[in-house]
């Protein structure tokens, strides 16, 4: 009977799955996609592209959850669709779009981006199993990438340019890049009982939300992306915060009393 499980487990570690793996196509076919409109100048095609892809990527994931279709063929794929539309095609993007003129200090720091993306989903790969869920180690490279794209998209809606510009996402891309490779903790929304409850007022916040990113996409996206962006060194501060020993402070008392 256990010769047959192994079996059969590895029989359905092998099988390819053609729901979340078309998933994962569509995410791969956006990035590719913001790649060759990003070359032809079409900069907010390719952002709404990579914006598009995130959706994707995260529909992949849990379609195939629910369906019970996971595999590590779909994992290998996964890694490798998001190397593109949440790497390449961002480095191409912003390299293009905004750090051409720094000439060869704006095409390292797109490769910088690139490199630690991808180094950033191999941790994510070897350390999946070993690592809570409610929490991402890094920025994730998804939100990373939505981060260059909404800033895109709103730039391009309030009419920003100048040098000013591309100083500012010059130092966007390092900070990104440094944020991705190191072990700021990052909220993952993966946890099971997150959205099955809710309060009423929770309801109409996010009723409320949904009118605001309709009304504003770019603008209300890029509030959104930098908040999260923003939110994870908060986030370990507290996490540290919390998993301080509490006789550390009990033997610093009478210490004090005594001077």
């Amino acid at each position: 009977m256990k010769r047959r499980r192994r079996s059969d487990r590895r029989k359905r570690q092998r099988r390819i799955y053609v729901l979340p793996n078309l998933f994962t196509s569509a995410n791969l076919f956006c990035g590719f996609y913001a790649i060759i409109a990003a070359i032809q100048g079409g900069f907010t095609k390719a952002s709404v592209a990579i914006l598009i892809a995130t959706v994707f990527d995260a529909l992949d994931g849990k379609i195939a959850r629910v369906t019970g279709t996971m595999s590590k063929f779909g994992l290998e794929y996964d890694s490798l669709s998001d190397a593109v539309s949440f790497g390449v095609a961002p480095g191409v993007l912003v390299y293009l779009w905004a750090l051409e003129p720094f000439g060869r200090l704006g095409w390292l720091a797109a490769l910088l981006f690139v490199a630690c993306g991808i180094l950033r989903l191999a941790r994510f790969n070897t350390l999946a199993d070993r690592v809570s869920s409610a929490y991402f180690m890094g920025l994730p490279i998804p939100a990373a990438a939505s981060m260059i794209a909404t800033t895109v998209l709103v730039m391009n809606r309030l009419g920003g340019t100048g040098t000013a510009r591309h100083v500012t996402i010059l130092i966007m891309i390092y900070v990104l890049s440094f944020l991705m490779v190191s072990t700021v903790k990052y909220y993952s929304f993966k946890r099971a009982g997150l959205f099955r409850a809710m309060r009423f007022n929770m309801l109409v916040f996010f009723i409320l939300l949904a009118i605001v990113i309709a009304a504003e996409p770019s603008i209300a996206l890029f509030v959104i992306m930098l908040a999260y962006v923003v939110s994870g060194p908060f986030v370990t501060l507290r996490h540290r915060q919390a998993n301080q020993p509490q006789g550390a402070d009990r033997a610093e008392a009478p210490s004090q009393e005594t001077t």
